[in-house]
């Protein structure tokens, strides 16, 4: 399948063959498909894996399908189907990974692309990938009942074969996600790292323990060399611990021919020419039966032309059979060469790999002897240093000093005491493997001598036939003078093939020679190799003993310093303690002051405003902040007290201030947000005590928690944000701006109203007649008259507006001035907003009446808003200016002449009304009385409908005025500001 895949460079035709076996009914069949497929994904064509990502939603119908089975191979072909996914995925997400997985360093970096994102995912997909590996090899040792010898028995080898794969697999996996995690480690925080590391942990000691359980099976033994993981996992956090990485090599053994199939070709070949050599034989002496032709007289004395015609063509097939097993022995002898080689160049890289080995565990002995040397140093250093300090405190540090980088070297040897051993055993392991290796050449070598002895047996046998061949000849050629010139030369020629056999074996004899030779420089080399790791191990131990020797007096250095030190941190931890409780006691008082004074009747006349109630929530809220950092600092480390007294205090005293501020508001705020906002108040203060006095006890001091004073200054927050003025949400420096835009879209909204009416008076000269006529132009005109005094309203508003603002700015500018005097120019466009809206309102509702879809009533409400907000205008101008202005009197004016207009247009549209109301008056003289009765009560019922549904939008109307208010209120600032 290999091969076909890599000729016709693609799986198609094995897809079209599997879609027809019966995969879904069969589980072993299921199971076999799963290893011939995995191996087709590691070894096959690149385009394997184009080919069959088309096919992974089937095999994912069918993993659901056996998951359904818990006994035999379901479950185990649905774990294996869900590995075969999860292996497509990921080479499809990361094509530059092959099937195999092989690559190098220099390759896995640039499939990161040297971001730290990349390898970040990939670090977690090769998680999951190796995860289903795991799965799938604890899942079939599940299945094995192990008390048996499982590995032996065709059913156990069935389970076992597909795992030869994963192991090969799980061994690439496991080296780039340690390269990858000592990556991430050198560009990531350790903290990012921490689920990662969990689950290599957990991943390590699952494959630990497989690769374990499978080297000791007889069945891996004979076909793969299963690499052993070190007894701890690598260290991430210490950069260094990546040169101590060896990434674990599988070895598949070559295949060797059998020796024992020789022997039964041997046994075969010379049954067949021991036949023919009797058939021979029998011929010759008792004749042939198909020679019995009476016309040949070449028949005498009992021999004929044809029978030595025979025997000397059988004698060239005896030459020629040996020729042949001369090929074979020396194609035989040539491949254990061959094996030969290629174990010795095996042996030279294990070899060379302990010789580096050795080089290394040298370099560090180097860099230890140096290290200590160094400490020797220090301690010298550290005696003067200790004879020459008088002060307590100098003395304190110089020994938390040289306490820190003591227990740092020390910490440095016992690692590299560590790792020394770790890699003793190492080199030890290693040593036994390469005494296999020497015991599998001697077994090699022996097997080679005997196949050897064998075949130098069967050609002595073949020359004694030959001798007994050659002696019948010369007797059957003593009786026959005639064709003795021929049998001699017969004779000859044999002779010349048995002196070219014996040279031939001479010369394989040779090669044996050479090749006990290799072997022996071999053991030679193994010797040596042996006699300098006995040579390292004595300078390991060596080194050990003097380091233990060095060790020992360091501790004892080290525990009289140690207890130094724990008296004086014990003395500092005790002062900085108590410093702690008496700043907490002088904030609880702070606040428990703060309390108090909610409830002091003084207190009561104080008022605050909603801006600065929000600026003190949000600095005490910032406060606690850095309050609770300073704490979880203090708590990891009690020296660090230094940063948690400042924040102390200042949350002592922003919490007292927001407490103040809060109640301050309250007291101007409407009812119900002001007894929210005390209460919560109050409840900060409680949170604050309770904190502080947490604080103040050793038992409490890790457990207390500043949270609850967070929330309750984040609730204060909000009460405030309720409470601000919803008019200040335009920056006062654009408020000059916002006046003259107010004003000229007013003056715009009522051109553009004047124009609608002309054009709609027009209308109705043109489309209208009779009384509507008559009412569409009483009413249209009676507006155009309302529009006009509004226009003039306005430009007198404008020219009051101007001079108020020339005589009160003085050397400011007029955005100065509007922006000081904010309240005064928020109520002045909030007029000019009123009195543009209802102009155009206004006009759309005579629209309406002129169509005759709109009301009567909706034309005097809108003329009724106008005049109100006429008022409004007036009334917002008239606060500023002087009283013997000019322009104010002509404002006054154009008020009037907007009351009057306003009366005009109420005026006409009454009168249109009551005129339509006659023109549509009931006709009662077609009616019977029963007819009018039913209309009587008809109309009782009207009556008592509408006066239900006018007292309800009487109440209604008496709600918004009154939420207008309110809101109004609000907007305007008007319980902080009394400028009106």
């Amino acid at each position: 399948c290999i091969l076909g895949t890599h000729h016709e460079k693609g799986a198609q035709t094995f897809w079209s063959v599997v879609n027809r076996l019966p995969l879904s009914g069969n589980a072993v069949l299921c199971w076999k498909f799963c290893h011939v497929f995995h191996k087709l994904l590691r070894d096959g064509h690149s385009n394997v894996l184009k080919d069959s990502v088309r096919y992974k939603n089937e095999l994912s119908d069918m993993s659901r399908m056996w998951g359904h089975l818990s006994e035999g191979y379901g479950q185990l072909c649905s774990i294996y189907l869900k590995l075969l996914r999860t292996k497509m995925e990921f080479h499809t997400k990361n094509p530059r990974f092959p099937g195999n997985l092989q690559m190098s360093d220099r390759q896995l970096d640039e499939a990161g692309e040297n971001d730290v994102n990349n390898f970040f995912q990939l670090t977690v997909e090769m998680f999951d990938y190796l995860e289903c590996e795991l799965n799938l090899f604890q899942t079939v040792f599940s299945s094995l009942d192990m008390s048996r010898s499982v590995s032996v028995t065709a059913a156990g080898q069935c389970r076992l074969a597909p795992l030869i794969q994963v192991i090969l697999d799980c061994s690439h996996l496991y080296d780039y996600t340690v390269k990858l995690l000592f990556k991430l480690h050198s560009c990531l925080p350790a903290d990012t790292l921490q689920g990662h590391r969990d689950r290599f942990l957990e991943q390590f000691r699952k494959l630990k323990d497989l690769f374990y359980r499978s080297s000791n099976l007889q069945y891996f033994k004979r076909l793969i060399q299963i690499p052993q993981l070190p007894e701890n996992p690598p260290n991430f956090l210490r950069a260094s611990a990546l040169s101590e990485h060896i990434s674990p090599v599988v070895v598949i053994p070559a295949e060797a021919s059998s020796p024992d199939s020789e022997p039964i070709t041997d046994l075969v070949e010379m049954d067949t020419a021991s036949q023919s050599l009797f058939d021979n034989k029998f011929d010759d002496i008792f004749g042939s039966a198909f020679s019995s032709d009476p016309f040949n007289f070449n028949s005498q004395n009992g021999m004929n032309k044809d029978d030595k015609d025979r025997l000397i063509e059988q004698l060239y097939g005896e030459i020629a059979a040996l020729k042949e097993e001369l090929e074979n022995f020396k194609a035989e002898s040539g491949r254990g060469a061959v094996q030969l080689r290629g174990r010795a160049s095996e042996l030279e890289a294990e070899l060379a790999e302990q010789r580096h080995l050795k080089q290394q565990a040298q370099d560090e002995s180097e860099f230890l002897r140096t290290e200590l040397e160094e400490l020797k140093k220090q301690r010298e250093d550290t005696e003067k240093a200790q004879r020459s300090l008088t002060e307590i405190e100098r003395r304190a540090q110089a020994n938390e000093q040289r306490y820190s980088k003591l227990k740092e070297k020390y910490s440095e040897l016992v690692q590299n005491h560590a790792d020394l051993l770790r890699k003793n055993a190492e080199v030890t392991k290693q040593v036994t493997v390469a005494r296999q290796a020497q015991g599998d050449v001697e077994r090699e070598k022996k097997e080679l001598e005997d196949s050897f002895q064998r075949v130098s047996e069967q050609a002595q046998r073949k020359s004694q036939e030959q001798a007994e061949v050659l002696d019948t000849l010369k007797r059957e050629l003593a009786a026959s003078r005639q064709e003795l010139q021929v049998l001699q030369g017969t004779l000859e020629s044999s002779t010349q093939a048995g002196a070219e056999q014996s040279t031939r074996i001479a010369s394989l004899e040779q090669e044996r020679d050479s090749l006990s030779q290799a072997a022996e420089r071999h053991g030679e080399e193994v010797a040596a190799l042996q006699a300098e790791l006995q040579q390292l191990r004595d300078t390991l131990s060596h080194e050990q003993e003097s380091s233990k020797m060095e060790l020992e007096t360091l501790r004892i250095q080290l525990r009289d310093k140690e207890s130094g030190e724990r008296a004086l941190q014990r003395r500092l931890a005790e002062e900085q303690f108590a410093l702690l409780q008496g700043t907490a006691r002088e904030a609880e008082r702070i606040v428990q002051d703060a309390l108090s004074r909610l409830e002091d009747p003084a207190h009561i006349g104080c008022t605050g405003s909603a801006d600065c109630l929000l600026s003190r929530t949000l600095a005490a809220s910032e406060c606690v902040e850095r309050l609770r950092d300073a704490h979880s600092k203090y708590l990891s480390n009690h020296a660090a007290v230094g940063s948690l007294l400042p924040c102390l205090a200042l949350f002592a005293h922003l919490v007292s201030d927001t407490l103040l501020q809060g109640s301050a508001t309250s007291h101007v705020a409407p009812m119900e947000p002001a007894d929210r906002l005390l209460e919560m108040c109050k409840q900060c203060g409680s949170e604050a005590m309770s904190y502080l006095s947490a604080l103040q006890d050793p038992g409490t001091v890790e457990g207390a928690d500043c949270s609850p004073v967070t929330t309750c200054l984040g609730r204060i927050s909000a009460i405030g944000e309720e409470l601000r003025p919803r008019g200040l949400d335009v920056k006062q420096e654009e408020l000059g701006d916002l006046v003259d835009k107010e004003m000229a879209a007013t003056a715009a909204a009522i051109e553009t109203a004047a124009a609608r009416i002309e054009e709609m008076l027009s209308k109705a000269r043109a489309g209208d007649t009779g009384v509507k006529l008559e009412v569409n132009e009483r009413i249209l005109g009676s507006c155009t008259g309302l529009m006009q005094a509004i226009h003039v309203l306005v430009l007198a508003s404008k020219d009051l507006q101007r001079e108020i603002v020339e005589s009160g700015r003085g050397a400011a500018s007029p955005k100065e001035f509007y922006a000081k005097n904010s309240r005064w120019t928020e109520g002045l466009i909030s007029a000019s907003k009123a009195v543009g809206w209802g102009a155009t309102v206004m006009v759309d509702a005579a629209d309406l009446v002129v169509q005759g879809k709109g009301t009567f009533e909706e034309l005097m409400v809108c003329s009724r808003e106008i005049a109100a907000s006429t008022a409004q205008l007036v009334a917002a101008s008239k606060v500023k200016a002087d009283k013997d202005s000019a322009n104010l009197c002509k404002l006054q004016q154009a008020s009037r002449g907007v009351n009057q207009a306003t009366a005009g247009v109420v005026a006409s549209t009454k009168a249109g009304k009551s005129q339509v109301e006659e023109k549509d008056s009931m006709d009662f003289s077609s009616m019977t009385l029963t007819q009018i009765k039913r209309q009587e009560m008809d109309s009782q019922v009207r009556v008592l409908e509408l006066e239900n549904q006018l007292q309800k939008e009487r109440q209604k109307l008496g709600e918004l005025r009154k939420k207008h208010y309110e809101l109004a209120g609000v907007a305007e600032g008007w319980e902080e500001d009394g400028e009106w």
